[in-house]
């Protein structure tokens, strides 16, 4: 009995250990005297499901609320000018069906870019009968729908963190059909046009219908709009897992999913998106859901590979290409 509790006792001051140690470490993260990490660290955890808590340890709810204001990229009042998206000038050689991987490599994170030719092939997805217990994960959603494949995409319903997944949030559109959201109301829109531009922006849904929109998820920011990178602190927001969408002046589309939370892959922020979509050349792109929520699949395979204890979340909203 005394080498059991000679075993409980070392575990619990280890533990204890442990925790002193977290609590010293968030200490210096937030009232040490770099204020450029301090908001790395705020807006990293604010952008997790889970860790939010660790933000109000030792601030303010008020310095929280003012960081994360700061942190905010301001797309509005531009006007999306979708005739730069320009099918007509594409290569002789453009392969309309080309649909393929490229990695991504850096020296802190690493991850996919998914690039489809025919932006007719994308579309968005979103679970039936909504709002249900528990959304579905994005590997059965490419079995179902027979996806070549996608990535997850807006936000949903996530109370303390805890959501399954099972209510997106704001405006969702699918192959014509207002899904939900308020048609009056501004909503941060990442859809496609009937004639398969990518629109991207704070608009309202009736704007957004105005130009067409045929398949829509509201999440953001928006990181390029007309070819312009939307203006963004580099301590504005912290690495973590990723998925975007940009579109090229030809019309091909670029999904990127950036894997985090690893030694080998910490994540990105929102200006190694703007960086990563630059160098697709995209002339619109836009952040997606992120997190733990963020995922790709391609041809039956599971390109997620960000660390979490928890598996892959349960989603409402996917961004498919069909076959």
């Amino acid at each position: 009995m005394s080498i059991l509790k000679n075993i409980i006792k070392y575990f619990i001051t280890i533990l204890l250990a442990i925790l002193v140690l977290l609590l010293g470490l968030i200490f210096i993260f937030e009232r040490g005297p770099s204020i450029g990490i301090r908001d790395i660290f705020v807006t990293t955890v604010m952008q997790s499901s889970a860790a939010k808590f660790s933000a109000r340890i030792f601030l303010s709810k008020e310095t929280v609320d003012a960081i994360m204001a700061d942190s905010e990229i301001d797309d509005s009042g531009i006007e999306l000018d979708t005739d730069l998206i320009n099918t007509d000038e594409r290569a002789e050689d453009f392969d309309i069906s080309k649909v393929w991987l490229e990695d991504i490599q850096t020296a802190h994170y690493k991850g996919k870019a998914l690039i489809v030719n025919d932006p007719s092939r994308v579309y968005v997805y979103c679970i039936p009968d909504f709002p249900v217990e528990r959304g579905e994960y994005l590997q059965d959603i490419c079995k179902k729908e027979n996806a070549l494949g996608g990535v997850n995409g807006g936000g949903f319903i996530d109370v303390g963190g805890t959501g399954k997944g099972g209510e997106p949030k704001g405006m969702v559109m699918s192959n014509g059909e207002w899904l939900n959201g308020d048609v009056d109301a501004k909503h941060k829109v990442i859809g496609l046009s009937f004639d398969n531009k990518l629109i991207v922006g704070t608009m309202t849904g009736k704007e957004a219908l105005d130009l067409g929109c045929r398949d829509a998820v509201e999440w953001g920011p928006a990181l390029i709009i007309n070819g312009e990178p939307m203006s963004v602190s580099e301590s504005a927001d912290g690495p973590n897992p990723r998925t975007a969408i940009g579109q090229r002046k030809d019309g091909s589309i670029v999904l990127v999913y950036i894997e985090g939370r690893k030694t080998d892959s910490i994540g990105a922020s929102y200006a190694d998106l703007i960086n990563i979509m630059q160098q697709y050349e995209c002339v619109n792109a836009s952040n997606l859901d992120g997190g733990l929520s963020s995922s790709m699949n391609f041809d039956g395979e599971r390109i997620t590979n960000s660390y979490t204890t928890y598996g892959e979340r349960p989603i409402p909203t996917a961004i498919l290409v069909r076959r």
